[in-house]
């Protein structure tokens, strides 16, 4: 009997439209095709074989990766604009200020200690936890 593996995360499952590639890829793939070929074809006699492949490459280079990669789900230009927002537009620290609601009663005691070492002369020695014995 044939057994078929059926994924249990369905979310992940991506529509395939030809050749095994899903809508994107072939819109970034046919994107460049359209800006590599002419580039190779009409700079082929210009700066040689190997110079005009290189060219084509590096200008067929940014359609592919945009196709291909994916992190988290996210497709390549949403990862560049999160890095570039994070780097650069956003500012870097990020101030956590809490409002302590016990700071009163904490400077009520820090006074009466000031209070009372300012009177003998001493320092006086840091309070245990009152439920402590020693």
């Amino acid at each position: 009997m044939a057994y078929v593996n059926v994924p249990t995360d369905l979310s992940r499952i991506k529509t395939k439209m030809a050749f095994n590639l899903t809508k994107r890829q072939l819109i970034c793939f046919g994107i460049a095709a359209v800006v590599g070929i002419p580039t190779y074809l009409l700079t082929r006699k210009a700066i040689g074989n190997t110079g005009a492949m290189f060219l084509m490459i590096g200008l067929m280079l940014p359609c592919f990766l945009f196709a291909m990669y994916e992190r988290d789900g996210l497709p390549f230009e949403k990862v560049l604009r999160n890095i570039v927002r994070t780097s650069f537009l956003w500012p870097r620290t990020r101030p956590y200020r809490t409002e302590n609601f016990y700071a009163p009663f904490i400077g009520a005691g820090k006074e009466e200690t000031q209070l009372e070492s300012a009177k003998t002369g001493k320092k006086a020695a840091p309070r245990s936890h009152p439920r402590k014995k020693r």
